[in-house]
């Protein structure tokens, strides 16, 4: 599904929209900075994720098959819990970043979107005579986002049956919003601590609509760049590529150490135990408020001579420092704080903040 069924109501609203290969896209509902505070500081910033696939996996020998080939956990999860997972190539790059959560009988696999047809491809390539069946479910649900501090009233106004105050990271619960079941996870939005309300394509107008009259404010990439940037949380495809160590994106929540054997392990131990990453995500402070493209590269004077250390990923205006900010990968040995960077070839720089 790479049309949000929201997409009729935000037009209505006048939400600026932006179009892209997985559907169109909120950008603002019109007051960025009161959506940015929303999500920080005052309330909560509801956010549109109804493009999002869903991946049903079930069968006998499930868990065996998914412990045996993903990154993080899936043995320890008792039902109702989950984990951020990762499917890596043999060389311990990652090709797939996606939530997980025990059913009990079965798992629910939550892609980003576009991405469950690759990824159900991508496991099915590894299935033999396992007793296992993976099912695309992406047209069957319509999730939207809650974070900011107001997000756990603000759900609970609209959702019965869910006890947010006793919900673990990761964990999920099934609530309802008037007679529709209604899956209600917590996990981090942007890099800060949200919830995910998954409910019916054919309800998540409403839901959507009574959120917003308990006092969410609806929001969109403006918003939520600012909080991801200011968070350094990495985005697929654009932080996140297969060209890209776990560790390279900061994603250690994503991947288990002491799990035993997995696709791409050895490296992801070896890196862990001998170091060697060459570079790593940080984020770096802009000398202006314009856009800096994806791609651009991190320049700095080493022994008298410009060396190219680093790439820009994303870029986003930081509404906590009024100012521009890059995620970018930096190289080993020129990652301290305060180290000063020239944008390609312009005289703008971008200072690394952490």
């Amino acid at each position: 599904m790479l049309t949000s069924p929201l997409l009729p109501l935000h037009e209505q609203s006048g939400a600026r929209l932006t179009s892209s290969e997985t559907g169109s896209q909120v950008v603002t509902y019109g007051a960025a900075p009161a959506e940015y505070a929303a999500g920080t500081t005052a309330g909560s910033l509801l956010l549109d994720r109804a493009t999002r696939g869903l991946i049903t996996v079930t069968g006998g020998e499930a868990t065996d098959f998914l412990h045996r080939i993903l990154a993080n956990d899936v043995k320890a999860l008792e039902p109702g819990r989950g984990n951020r997972n990762l499917l890596l190539t043999g060389k311990g790059k990652v090709v797939h970043v996606f939530d997980l959560a025990a059913l009990g009988e079965g798992y629910l696999i939550s892609t980003e979107p576009g991405e469950a047809a690759t990824l159900m491809q991508a496991l099915d390539m590894y299935l033999f005579a396992e007793d296992v069946q993976l099912a695309d479910e992406t047209d069957l649900h319509a999730p939207v986002e809650l974070v900011g501090p107001g997000a756990p009233a603000h759900l609970n106004a609209v959702v019965s049956g869910v006890d947010t105050e006793a919900a673990a990271p990761h964990s999920f619960q099934l609530g309802a919003f008037g007679e529709v079941t209604t899956r209600v996870t917590r996990l981090e939005v942007a890099g800060r601590p949200g919830w995910r309300l998954e409910t019916e394509p054919s309800q998540v107008a409403a839901l959507w609509a009574a959120l917003t009259e308990a006092g969410a404010t609806p929001g969109g990439l403006v918003a939520f760049d600012s909080l991801r940037a200011e968070n350094l949380s990495a985005a697929v495809g654009r932080e996140i590529t297969d060209e890209i160590y776990p560790q390279e994106a900061r994603l250690d929540d994503a991947f288990s150490l002491t799990k035993g054997c997995y696709i791409g392990q050895e490296v992801v131990a070896k890196i862990d135990t001998y170091g060697g990453l060459n570079k790593q995500l940080f984020r770096l402070r802009v000398s202006h408020d314009e856009p800096v493209a994806p791609g651009t590269r991190l320049v700095r004077e080493v022994g008298g001579e410009h060396r190219d250390l680093g790439v820009v990923t994303s870029w986003a205006y930081s509404f906590a420092t009024d100012s521009g900010v890059v995620l970018g990968y930096v190289k080993r040995k020129h990652q301290e704080p305060g180290t000063e960077f020239r944008l390609g070839d312009t005289s703008a720089t971008a200072v690394l903040e952490e």
